[in-house]
């Protein structure tokens, strides 16, 4: 099979003809090694690459499948670990010049879990320093550039692992989201990001055990992808005190997900919401607008509404100045000039909270979960932007006018992924199509609490009914311009 054609392929195609020995596991990681050496000097999204390791993993890969071990769900399939995750043994720099240079002792349970089902990682992908803000841009490593535009944002903080995915480097990738960094990546570079429930990915070890709002989650091309890595990903662990007891599917082959997802949507009700009360910019609107038809085409029932998010953005805003005041007050202590205005205002801002301050949030973050409740007695979906803009200039620190309307910091931007963040909803960005500059656009689809697999099977109907992850980056912004 042609180099090109191994890593166009997704993730499930791409593990079934690994396992059926029609193409080498070798063969599969040497040609995503190639196709980042090609892409990644436009795109920079793989910023600390572990190649030798991989390949001497692929060989044993193929070697275990030669011998009939059963294979693991991953097999041979390329990964990629945001550098906010530590990697035994491989640079984890947090996107922070203060750690510039650290190697973890220890994996954490996420890439534990995604390399003893199979997966080869070929390094680890860009983000902004701690993952504060939706454009990845850090002074260790610079700016990751849209594969679609290298002159946009890959969107943030996952944006490595999106723009990574979408120029075709990696088969699958891992993220976290906090107030979009799942969902704005993967809308910004058209490919699919969920963010689960709290607790369906645990996190260890914890530094916060009541952190609720800050996930670990999947990223891929397509539905599919995404759901077959969850399925690796989640399931309980008993040092993780709010991890969920439910057990992950039982996937004896990779394959067997898209059956897992297969679902007649007749009578799923969809509540519509064009802009959730917030400021959209007009090529978003006229990029979304169809998809309210092509759910109704599917047979859902739609509806007109949006929950009342009343309390969410105060909320939000107040438990993560918190959980950085936590995270990265005594390094801003330690450091006063060595951490970056993002991080930094978000320190002092938690460092400046009140007992009556987050006694406030509380009482505001349980009303919002109770009125979100009551919503989705009448709906099973909401259907919102992920994003409010197109991925904007690479060169900006961030949106500062949407439509018209001031954005005053650089969290009022995402308020349409944060604000979801805050009620506690799985939620997921899946491809919907493009802005007229060829730039694109996803489409938020939330779920009932902790009704993740039901609203994946609601994603892929759509993704399978648009086509639209299918477009791949042209390819002068892909990097293969003169190949």
């Amino acid at each position: 099979m042609a180099e090109q054609a191994l890593y166009d392929n997704d993730a499930v195609t791409l593990a079934a003809l690994i396992r059926r020995r029609q193409v080498s596991a070798r063969d599969v990681i040497a040609a995503h090694i190639n196709r980042i050496e090609e892409a990644d000097p436009v795109v920079n999204a793989v910023v600390t690459r572990t190649f030798d390791q991989a390949l001497a993993k692929a060989g044993a890969a193929d070697d275990a499948l030669a011998r009939g071990e059963p294979p693991g769900l991953l097999h041979g399939l390329p990964v990629a670990h945001k550098d906010l995750v530590d990697t035994a043994g491989v640079r984890t720099t947090y996107g922070s010049p203060l750690f510039a240079d650290h190697v973890p002792d220890a994996d954490e349970l996420i890439v534990s879990r995604i390399s003893g089902a199979g997966a080869i990682s070929l390094g680890k992908t860009n983000t902004p320093e701690f993952g504060a803000g939706s454009h990845t841009v850090n002074r260790v490593f610079g700016a990751t550039r849209n594969p679609y535009d290298p002159g946009r944002s890959a969107g943030g903080s996952s944006g490595g692992a999106a723009a990574a995915l979408a120029a075709r480097m990696v088969a699958l990738a891992d993220g976290s989201d906090l107030g979009g960094s799942l969902r704005n990546p993967a809308s910004f570079c058209n490919v699919v990001g969920l963010r689960p429930s709290p607790g369906r990915v645990p996190s260890w070890p914890v530094s916060d055990v009541a952190d609720w709002m800050s996930v670990d989650g999947p990223m891929g091309r397509t539905v599919a992808d995404v759901a077959l890595l969850l399925a690796v990903i989640s399931g309980p662990d008993p040092r993780v005190p709010l991890a969920l007891d439910a057990a992950p599917p039982t996937l004896s082959d990779p394959a067997q997900v898209t059956g897992l997802l297969a679902r007649d949507l007749h009578g799923v009700r969809v509540a519509w919401s064009a802009d959730l009360g917030l400021p959209v910019d007009p090529a978003v609107r006229a990029v979304l607008a169809p998809a309210r038809q092509v759910l109704a085409d599917l047979g859902c029932e739609i509806i007109d509404a949006t929950p009342d998010l009343t309390g969410a953005d105060e909320g939000f805003r107040t438990w993560r100045a918190l959980r950085y005041a936590t995270a990265f007050g005594p390094l801003l202590a330690e450091h006063p000039d060595g951490l970056g205005p993002n991080v930094a205002w978000n320190v002092r801002r938690g460092l400046e909270l009140t007992a009556a301050d987050l006694s406030r949030a509380t009482t505001l973050l349980a009303g919002l979960a109770g009125r979100v409740s009551a919503f989705f007695e009448t709906a099973d979906v909401l259907a919102c932007p992920a994003t409010q803009v197109p991925a904007f200039d690479v060169g900006l620190d961030w949106v500062h006018e949407i439509d018209g309307v001031p954005q005053h910091t650089y969290l009022d931007w995402m308020a349409s992924a944060y604000l979801i963040s805050a009620t506690g909803l799985p939620a997921i960005s899946v491809p919907a199509g493009f802005t007229p500059q060829g730039l694109p656009v996803g489409l938020q689809l939330v779920g009932a609490r902790r009704q993740d697999w039901p609203l994946l099977s609601v994603a892929h109907a759509f993704e399978s009914a648009t086509q639209y992850g299918r477009t791949a980056p042209s390819a002068a912004a892909s990097g293969r311009a003169g190949s």
